[in-house]
């Protein structure tokens, strides 16, 4: 079983992360639910928003998107906060279980272990999947400029995107540090090995600190500490001074303020 990246910081301590649900639909498995996870759509809702989604970033032109979604209501998060888990949105020929090839999006994540919160693994899933155990539906999506989209495309299909992935998995990592990793930090090493056409964290981890501008962890202090206490997946080891990490719309400011021509927008269900 799988968990998404990350719930921010809900009520619950630190709102330790969502984990997503299976559906029945042919395209493919995936990934699991836990007891605890709550459902909030029926499986036809989430199939015809994840539809929805497709044909809207289909109609943009969108080779590449991120993606993101809400796995907890936005008054469970902290200030600035609004999606919980963010992924690359791939154009692809997907294969159904009857062999069959049809287009569609793939979506590249960054998922936690279940039984060990602290580790993450890079996982292929669809757009079902991804929205199947959101609390609100409601999608961020980031369709970077063409140029920009041809270079992801090739960062993604070669062996940089396996490399850039640090399994050691902190709810709140800090993007402008090495030693821990979650999806949003992920996606943005991604997007800066395009950008700057390079697989040397370095140099990545150079240039985000010279010109991303992360989002400030707006929580006690006490409360931190206490989730480094008692949860795995909380870590502030990699954290200098106040905390931070990368959000979807942290991103998109970087993207709209140095990728001329992305655009971003918010998807609801269309009634």
């Amino acid at each position: 079983m799988q968990r998404s990246c990350k719930a921010l910081l809900g009520h619950a301590l630190l709102g330790i992360c969502l984990l997503t649900t299976t559906l029945p639909v042919s395209a493919g498995s995936f990934s699991s639910s836990s007891a605890s996870a709550e459902i909030h759509f029926t499986p036809e809702e989430i199939i015809k928003f994840a539809k929805q989604v497709e044909k809207t970033l289909a109609a943009k032109g969108a080779h590449v998107a991120i993606l993101a979604r809400m796995g907890r209501p936005a008054a469970e998060l902290p200030e600035g906060m609004h999606f919980t888990h963010v992924a690359f949105a791939v154009y692809s020929q997907i294969t159904t279980a009857d062999d069959r090839k049809i287009p569609g999006y793939a979506i590249y994540n960054l998922y936690q272990q279940n039984d060990r919160p602290e580790i993450s693994e890079l996982i292929q899933d669809f757009p079902v999947d991804f929205f199947a155990g959101v609390a609100v539906m409601e999608a961020g999506v980031i369709i970077p400029s063409a140029d920009l989209q041809k270079r992801l495309l090739e960062v993604i299909n070669s062996p940089t995107y396996s490399a850039l992935h640090d399994p050691h998995y902190s709810l709140i990592a800090n993007p402008y540090t090495l030693g821990k990793q979650n999806c949003t930090e992920h996606t943005l090493d991604v997007i800066n090995a395009a950008i700057y056409q390079t697989s040397d964290i370095k140099v990545i981890k150079a240039n985000e600190k010279t010109y991303f501008e992360a989002q400030l962890v707006n929580v006690s202090p006490l409360k931190l500490a206490l989730g480094s206490m008692f949860s795995a997946e909380v870590s502030t080891s990699d954290q200098h001074g106040k905390p931070v990490t990368a959000t979807f719309e942290t991103i998109g400011k970087y993207l709209q303020k140095y990728d001329s021509g992305s655009e971003i927008m918010i998807i609801t269900p269309v009634r």
